[in-house]
């Protein structure tokens, strides 16, 4: 061994010294205290951990938010590929919560063109022609300025919508021309005054692009419903600031309340007074549900008012790609399943259904996920998550961190660089294109060839080891007008509480 290497050695020792010397003095970490330079260890196995289990533990079909299988299929896709499986499935059918699709022993041909959803109540006139399958609010600020690039040239080559998501109008998503929702949330990012207040004259300004065709109220979104946002003062560069209408290198609020609106009554005519703005485009919200009250209090004032919105976007307490705390992404809002129904039935039992698409955003990945969707009451889908996967997201789930792996979830242009907008926006026009045409397939297989045609029926579910029901026996669907006719008892007592003057009536306590 030459003298260099000795001399390598050396400083390696020492090097290895002063940090057990430190570990022992320092007081931050307990196991480094009592364990120097071996409780390392544990934190390097730590960080390794997500990977470790991801790609190493876990099984095909329970991984978390989406499974393997899942992911592999949302890639094949996107990529082209075949994307089937053989030698059956490897889900446990016997288990109880287990769903399935009712298919029919008559199935019928599937049409040549996926069929469409016309967005557009009676007081609309410039109505749009929805996708099954549709992009997702991001914003530009959690997705990269490339990663937007991908999704809206994909939406413009394959015919669906592209939300912006609520931080503002960027020319990322013009640049591709897809049709555009323009999202617009409590901080009224892109349409704001200098105080934070909705600028009307800013909205006509922006609503005006040819590209844009509906308008989004964000009342609230799954991964944190009833909470609002700071981008800390760091991360708001002179482009994100430019866009959003807010002071560069200053703390970006979004509150958790519209200031525009306080009741339901005055909801429903501000989005009335957004599509008179609009020269007529379709109008609509977004919300995780919480309380039925609210929904039932909305449905009033759409009674009241003699107008309503063209859409309602129904989010799933499963979240997004927003961060939000552990506290609000496990326990606060409605599952997709609860809140769809919740909001469908809602619809219908006020007479109001016919006039309002309503569209699922939660967790919708493949075919049957849309399927389920609209068996639930849905007549569209939205999908986030997904369409990250297919332009390149691997689920490593540090979209807060601004260290996306692939340069989706990012604002470092290193990072964002690896994400080609080319390759990617013929991926996500192809896994839109399979998703939709699986979709259809297998509606046809269910005997049904208009998403309207599909029924409570046609959904099971397992619930109990020897037993299972239709979505038809297990919940409760309301007849046209029977909330006003004669509200059933299990409505009875919330509809009687919901009031279009107020989303908190004060009529309940805890001593009720």
């Amino acid at each position: 061994m030459g003298s260099w290497a000795w001399w390598v050695l050396l400083a390696v020792l020492v090097a290895l010294l002063a940090l057990g010397v430190y570990d022992l003095v320092q007081t931050r970490h307990s196991v480094l205290r009592n364990y120097p330079l071996l409780g390392h260890m544990r934190y390097l196995l730590e960080s390794l951990r997500p990977e470790l289990q991801q790609y190493f533990i876990e099984r095909n079909y329970d991984g978390r938010p989406f499974d393997r299988d899942t992911r592999s299929m949302i890639y094949e896709r996107a990529k082209g590929t075949n994307g089937e499986l053989s030698f059956g499935t490897e889900r446990d059918i016997e288990e109880v919560g287990y769903e399935y699709l009712v298919h029919s022993v008559a199935p019928v041909p599937v049409p040549d063109e996926p069929p469409r959803v016309r967005i557009g109540g009676p007081d609309c006139t410039k109505p749009y022609s929805m996708s099954l399958l549709n992009v997702s609010s991001m914003s530009f600020g959690a997705l990269s300025a490339n990663a937007l690039r991908a999704l809206n040239k994909g939406a413009a080559l394959g015919g669906f919508a592209h939300d912006t998501g609520e931080g503002g109008l960027t020319p990322y998503h013009l640049e591709g021309g897809g049709d555009l929702i323009w999202e617009i949330g409590s901080g009224y990012f892109g349409t704001r005054t200098a105080d934070g207040h909705f600028d009307p004259d800013k909205y006509v300004d922006q609503v005006a692009h040819e590209q844009i065709k509906a308008v989004s109220i964000k009342l609230s979104q799954g991964a944190k419903p009833g909470l609002g946002g700071v981008l800390p003062a760091a991360k708001v560069s002179a482009e994100i600031a430019r866009y959003r209408g807010v002071p560069e290198n200053e703390k970006c609020v979004s509150p958790a309340a519209h200031s525009a609106f306080h009741t339901p009554r005055e909801l429903i005519q501000f989005v009335a007074k957004l599509r008179e703005l609009a020269d007529g485009k379709p109008v609509g919200f977004k919300l995780c549900v919480g309380s039925r009250i609210e929904v039932l209090a909305i449905c009033k004032a759409m009674l009241a008012e003699g107008t309503a919105p063209d859409f309602i976007i129904v989010d799933g307490a499963e979240g997004g790609t927003a961060a939000a705390p552990l506290e609000y992404e496990d326990h606060v809002g409605l599952p997709l399943t609860d809140g769809l129904m919740t909001v469908h039935n809602a619809l219908v039992g006020t007479g109001l259904r016919d006039r309002i698409k309503i569209g699922a955003s939660g967790k919708v990945a493949v075919g049957n996920d849309i399927v389920k969707r609209l068996v639930q009451g849905a007549d569209y889908t939205n999908s986030a998550r997904a369409m990250m996967m297919a332009i390149g997201c691997i689920q490593a789930q540090l979209c807060h961190t601004n260290e996306c792996p692939v340069g989706v979830a990012t604002q470092d242009p290193r990072r964002a660089r690896a994400l080609n907008v080319a390759d990617k926006t013929e991926r996500v026009r192809r896994y839109h294109e399979a998703t939709v045409r699986h979709a259809v397939q297998i509606m046809a297989s269910m005997g049904v060839s208009d998403p309207a045609k599909l029924n409570p029926h046609m959904l099971r579910k397992k619930i109990s080891p020897t037993g299972q029901h239709s979505y038809a026996h297990l919940y409760e669907w309301l007849a046209p007008g029977q909330l006003i006719d004669e509200p059933p008892e299990a409505w009875a007592v919330d509809w009687a509480a919901a009031q279009p003057d107020s989303f908190q009536p004060d009529v309940l306590s805890r001593n009720a």
